[in-house]
């Protein structure tokens, strides 16, 4: 079996591969194929990457390519982790935001829709190159903004399988698993628990946990409410988290506490992407390293925990045909019967080697439908202008968008976007 990673000389790659390493059992790789346009950096992340599988017993082959037609042939599974502009662009995003007072964060605001504009045409060149050399491969999604990235593949490359996936829900259900283990005398498997939330990607709402299928979500909020009642900062309000009896994923804040990350942006430098950079710089140092076979624990500065876990259960429980319940972004399809049955969603759904099913659901209540109406309209608008270059669409997408400009500012800040991402983005040209 062969499993393609586009963008495999990011830094979080070793983690992916030591995900690969735990489940070579499970999964049986014959080549796990690294693709990326940077050759430096490609030898140096990949490098790293074969001196960690031959230490363990060189189980599958780790293959370096910067073809990434070459690099898709005949994959099973590919999975996309790039980021379009590297780094730098990230960083442009950031101060995008800070010039113009609104959220320059990568998948949220207005920093989230120039990263999709340079992204989406991107993944879609990925898709064709599926399509055309990979008949019937999943493609697995995490790069960012994974919703709305996901969204575009459903609709302009409906014929590609596809799943957005992301960490963020693993974490919040290791969080909660934390809050249960602390009244259980013996340990629990994580494999035990389901999360059961809703939403868009980065716009979630948990609403249930279950162990063995039995519902603890009262026993999770008690917890939760005394812990943040202790807390001088928590991170929501009691009285939120009382009065709808769900807790919002993380960057709700981005939305509910605006005010207050707009604040954290003013005090750049250094933005989260220059942190990163340096981080970045001193991982691949180290990774270069001839000796180094193992990750060293500066990884865990870069973010992204759990994620070889997401992305290696995943391609488990559909290669094995298990039917385990993941969380991910996929299209709708009649789940929420209430909603858009071609909206991609995130939530949970069984992984089959058939398919990826939706888990039916109830739609969210009124408070948070109409936020995660909005911020769909703005995906599906920044997906059509990212395939067509539409100008007209782009600027719908921008002054829709909870946390985009007033719209007399709407024209300044799109022809600032465009003119910064200008060499990313020939279409609209």
């Amino acid at each position: 079996m062969k499993i393609t990673v586009i963008g495999g000389g990011s830094t979080y790659t070793p983690e992916l591969i030591n995900g690969f390493l735990a489940r070579a059992a499970q999964l049986p790789v014959s080549e796990l194929w690294l693709m990326g346009i940077d050759k430096e950096r490609l030898d140096i992340v990949g490098g790293f990457a074969q001196r960690m599988v031959q230490a363990k017993g060189a189980p599958f082959k780790v293959v370096l390519s910067t073809n990434q037609r070459e690099a898709i042939a005949g994959a099973s599974y590919v999975c996309t982790q790039f980021r379009v502009g590297q780094m730098q662009a990230r960083r442009e995003d950031e101060y995008l935001g800070l010039r113009h007072g609104l959220v320059g964060q990568e998948t949220t605001g207005i920093g989230g829709m120039a990263k999709a504009l340079r992204t989406i045409p991107v993944i879609l060149g990925i898709a064709k190159d599926i399509r055309e050399t990979a008949t019937g491969a999943l493609l697995v999604n995490f790069t960012n903004p994974s919703g709305l990235v996901t969204e575009a593949l459903n609709r302009y490359a409906p014929d590609v399988q596809s799943v957005g996936v992301c960490n963020a829900p693993y974490n919040a259900k290791m969080s909660f698993l934390e809050l249960l283990q602390n009244n259980s005398p013996e340990p629990i498997d994580p494999a035990r628990v389901e999360l059961k939330t809703l939403g868009l990607n980065h716009l979630t709402w948990h609403y249930g946990l279950t162990l063995d299928g039995e519902d603890v979500w009262a026993q999770v909020l008690e917890s939760y409410l005394q812990d943040a009642a202790q807390e001088e900062h928590p991170e929501w309000e009691t009285a939120l988290i009382a009065n709808t009896r769900m807790i919002p994923n993380y960057y709700l804040q981005y939305f509910y506490h605006t005010e207050k990350k707009l604040a954290e942006q003013k005090k750049y430098p250094p933005s989260r992407a220059e942190e990163v950079m340096q981080v970045e710089a001193e991982l691949l140092k180290q990774y270069a390293d001839p000796s180094l076979t193992e990750p060293p624990a500066d990884l865990m500065k870069r973010g992204g925990a759990y994620y070889s876990t997401v992305a290696t259960q995943l391609l488990a429980s559909h290669f094995n045909d298990l039917g385990e319940t993941h969380v991910v972004n996929v299209r709708n399809n009649g789940a929420i019967k209430e909603w858009d049955p071609s909206w991609v969603l995130e939530l949970p759904a069984t992984v089959h080697r058939s398919g990826i099913k939706p888990i039916p659901a109830a739609p969210l209540p009124p408070f948070a439908f109409g936020l995660l109406a909005a911020v769909k309209s703005y995906e599906i608008l920044t997906a059509q202008a990212a395939v067509t270059g539409d100008r007209n669409a782009a600027y719908q997408a921008l002054f829709v968008h909870p946390l985009g400009p007033a719209l007399p500012n709407a024209e300044k800040v799109l022809d600032d976007m465009l003119k910064t991402n200008r060499k990313y983005l020939p279409q609209f040209r």
